[in-house]
């Protein structure tokens, strides 16, 4: 290792996208991209057209972009209080920041709040990774508890005695996901009524990133508890995952906080006009929802048919699969091996935590999953 370097980053493995399309072994012709819970759905051809004229006759690639992302802040604040219901003490652009997707905004939270040896944070295991790898690289310790292996309600016993016990530095920022990756579960109300107990001292992180599939939101917090911060994205509901675009809502205080610690143009031109358009023509993209709940309830009702396997409830755009613990197909290896067949067929998902995580796609992919699916249950049958 280059002897400038830290010596703790020789422990870390970097994160690797797209890791279940990069086994080696020779890709069939037909992928069904089911790993990263996007939107099956591209942007319709009217607005890329749109965006492609905006691109040739309004923004001007010599410029620098628009540091202060005013316009866009005030589009999201009128996007949150119209989803939230929120018609006395709307929130305002002062409630919004944005970033290079969530994982800056995370990563800037993390500066802000435990950087220097001033604290750590609390995950419940598992969850969305980026949580503790952006901590790991920044040098902030991660304490992590366990979550129930039949409902993944946190561990709220443990989760307590982490935040007592964890001392210099302290536990300065707990991390959840409503509804969580990959398990997709929402929160429940004792969870909450956990959160909604602990110091002001300590910064809690609600990640909404599948909010426009649970339709659950817990915004209306925010006015009460200027601890919370919510976090959103573009990439998901909206279908603008290459233009990377998150955002929070938080108190006016914590926002200009973030605003201190972020890098200045840390969104391109493109990209804040990208997610103003999706914005304006939020009706239209949002239309698909009601068939991507659609297609999860039958993967589920068809999953659920299976001896072999335990598929949980879903408030998110994905299903969280595993096998059953008294199924001869309970080990690692065969869950490898099942992983491993279906991409073979075509089908990329997840492998994670002991299970599958597998995004709903279109009709035709959750099709296609499914008979895969059904094809190597059949022959690891015999």
């Amino acid at each position: 290792m280059l002897p400038f370097i830290r010596s703790d980053l020789a422990q870390f493995t970097a994160y690797k996208p797209h890791l279940s399309s990069d086994t080696g072994a020779a890709v069939p012709t037909q992928l069904d991209r089911l790993d990263t819970n996007e939107s099956p759905d591209d942007l319709p051809s009217e607005l890329k057209q749109k965006l492609a004229w905006t691109f040739q006759q309004v923004i001007e690639s010599n410029r620098y972009p628009d540091g202060g992302h005013e316009e866009l802040k005030s589009a999201i604040a009128h996007y949150v209080n119209e989803s939230a219901n929120l018609s006395s003490s709307p929130f305002t652009a002062a409630n919004i920041s944005v970033g290079n997707g969530s994982d800056e905004l995370i990563r800037s939270l993390l500066i802000a709040t435990c950087l220097g040896g001033e604290g750590a944070i609390l995950v419940a295991n598992p969850t969305f990774s980026m949580y503790g790898i952006l901590a790991q690289t920044l040098g902030i310790p991660v304490a992590s508890v366990s979550r129930d292996t039949t409902n993944f309600e946190i561990d709220l016993t443990a989760a307590q005695s982490a935040i007592t016990q964890t001392q210099n530095p302290p536990i300065r920022a707990v991390f959840v996901v409503h509804p969580n990756s990959p398990t997709a579960n929402p929160l429940t109300a004792k969870e909450l009524t956990w959160l909604k107990s602990l110091s002001e001292e300590i910064l809690v992180v609600i990640d909404e990133a599948y909010f426009e599939f649970s339709q659950n939101t817990l915004v209306s917090e925010l006015k009460q508890r200027p601890n919370w911060i919510i976090l959103r994205t573009f990439s998901k509901a909206f279908r603008l995952a290459a233009m990377r675009v998150g955002y929070c809502v938080a108190h006016p205080e914590a926002i200009a906080i973030l605003e201190k610690v972020r890098l200045p143009y840390n969104l391109p031109s493109f990209s804040i006009a990208s997610a103003l358009v999706a914005l304006q023509n939020r009706a239209a993209l949002l239309k698909s929802i009601p068939q991507t709940l659609e297609e999860r309830a039958k993967l589920i009702t068809a999953f659920s048919g299976y001896p072999e396997l335990i598929v949980s409830e879903s408030a998110a755009n994905f299903i969280f699969l595993r096998l059953k613990p008294n199924s001869e197909n309970s080990s690692d290896t065969t869950l490898h091996n099942l992983h491993q067949q279906l991409r073979n067929y075509g089908t990329l998902v997840r492998q994670i935590s002991g299970g599958l995580r597998i995004t709903i796609g279109s009709p035709e992919e959750n099709q296609r999953t499914l008979n895969h699916i059904q094809a190597v249950l059949r022959d690891a049958r015999g």
